[in-house]
């Protein structure tokens, strides 16, 4: 969970999912859509469908056991080589090396190192340079000793270079050159992308459609999506086999995603009557309340509290 969201919106989401799936095996017994409804909010939604692929893995591979070896945990869903590392050096006292943000926050500076940190020529050049670092033993207090450092000392801005253990060899320090060091990611224009959600209520129920597991909001309860300009009269007819009356725009949402952002116009419809063809799209209707505990993205449980706090 603390990859990619911040410890303080963390916390809560991590203790109600602990409680709902407090071992592996019911984390692996349990439906994706059951750990998606619990993930809900945190974004970056293929953590969630990995976490829950690795429980499975586990349970059918290891005997519903963690792992213990390096390969074997790197193998599982949604673990990169950093993380593996972390996992073997903590847990099991396995002299396996590190890479996270932090820490090559930590080398840029303290090697000089020239270059984006992302880049496969400069990312291959640190690990080369953390697998030497290695000691031959104490590997998890060396570990922690240099997450910590970055976290704590090495930050990305206002380092605290005058606390720090390490500064008389430290390239950056030495040159002055802290606040270049590591290079930043080169600048690129955020692409700005529309859509169109399909908002449809029938008495007191609001229609939320499947999406495919794979993309943005993968696996998720949304909002039925069209482009602007598409007819979502036709749509509806079309996909879902009902008639639906259009009613007034509500105001624009806007979306802000790691490589682009979103700008959703909401389009209420009307359910008036079912159609003789049948609905290729899975979908379901639910109440507001009932709406908001599945598994949705954030844009629709904003549209949703707007909706009931408005009344519209």
């Amino acid at each position: 969970m603390l990859q990619q969201t911040q410890v303080s919106t963390v916390i809560p989401y991590y203790f109600r999912f602990l409680e709902r799936f407090p071992d592996i095996a019911s984390l692996a017994a349990a439906s994706e859509d059951d750990v998606l409804q619990n993930w809900s909010g945190l974004g970056y939604y293929s953590r969630a469908r990995n976490l829950h692929r690795a429980a499975q893995t586990m349970r059918d591979l290891h005997d519903g056991k963690f792992p213990q070896e390096f390969d074997q945990i790197h193998a599982l869903k949604g673990v990169g080589r950093s993380t593996a590392a972390a996992v073997s050096a903590f847990a099991f006292g396995r002299r396996h090396a590190i890479l996270d943000g932090n820490v090559k926050r930590v080398f840029a500076r303290y090697f000089g190192i020239e270059g984006y940190p992302r880049e496969k020529k400069v990312e291959s050049a640190m690990w080369e340079m953390a697998e030497q670092m290695l000691p031959d033993a104490d590997i998890e207090i060396y570990t922690q000793g240099l997450m910590d450092l970055g976290a704590t000392l090495c930050t990305r801005s206002r380092p605290a270079c005058a606390s720090c253990p390490v500064q008389t060899d430290c390239v950056a320090y030495k040159q002055g050159r802290t606040a270049e060091l590591p290079v930043s990611r080169p600048r690129k224009a955020i692409p700005q992308k529309t859509t169109m959600m399909l908002i449809v209520r029938h008495n007191s129920e609001i229609m939320l459609e499947k999406r495919q597991p794979t993309g943005i909001w993968g696996g998720l309860w949304s909002f039925p999506e069209i482009a602007l300009g598409a007819d979502p009269v036709a749509v509806c007819a079309e996909h879902y086999g009902m008639a639906v009356r259009p009613e007034a725009l509500l105001p624009q949402l806007n979306h802000t995603f790691t490589h682009f952002k979103l700008a959703i116009t909401p389009q209420p419809l009307q359910f008036v009557k079912a159609l003789p063809q049948v609905s290729e799209r899975q979908h379901l209707w639910l109440n507001m309340d009932d709406a908001l505990g599945a598994a949705i993205p954030t844009p629709v449980r904003k549209l949703l509290e707007k909706m009931m706090a408005t009344g519209e």
